[in-house]
């Protein structure tokens, strides 16, 4: 009797784990996205890069406004939703791999997709062909990081989880 019990809390509790993943696969993305798009908004203003965060409102809303504060700060707010999207990417499909590597790899991905691919959708930013060294190392790196960043965070949470799920199984107490 207590062996059923025991099944249908676990049972119950699975749908809270997976919600309390989601939400950290979401905060992930939010912060991932915010943080690292303002060190390039830094990297922009110091000159080791032509390409700025606000980039993503030029092909989308008029005035000068954009290239200011308000722009910036939209800019970002932006980025981290977008960010979400790009955690859920990882989470769905690279969450079972262990290490930072996959992340580096990610990251690579997620510039060339921006750099090349979705390049014609922001006419302020110039063909990778014509981008400054700098700007092509300094983007780089930057993209590299975010995806070390949601890659290592969501593997590592992913991975503590189902350990614990299957310390659980296995009847072994947690310290």
């Amino acid at each position: 009797m207590k062996r059923d019990e025991k099944k249908n809390k676990e049972e119950k509790n699975q749908p809270t784990q997976t919600t309390f993943m989601l939400g950290r696969v979401a905060a992930t993305g939010v912060f991932g996205g915010v943080f690292w798009g303002f060190i390039g908004f830094l990297t922009h203003m110091f000159h080791f890069s032509e390409v700025s965060p606000n980039m993503l409102l030029q092909p989308f809303v008029l005035g000068e406004w954009k290239k200011g504060g308000l722009g910036t700060f939209i800019s970002l707010m932006i980025l981290g939703i977008l960010s979400i999207g790009a955690a859920f990417i990882y989470y769905a499909l690279l969450k079972k791999i262990k290490g930072f590597w996959m992340g580096l790899i990610y990251g690579a991905i997620l510039w060339v997709l921006v750099f090349y691919v979705f390049n014609p959708i922001f006419p302020d930013v110039k063909h990778v062909q014509d981008l400054k060294q700098s700007t092509i190392v300094t983007t780089f790196c930057l993209y590299i990081l975010y995806g070390m960043f949601v890659g290592y965070s969501i593997s590592f949470e992913y991975n503590e989880l189902t350990s614990d799920k299957l310390a659980r199984a296995l009847g072994k107490r947690l310290e």
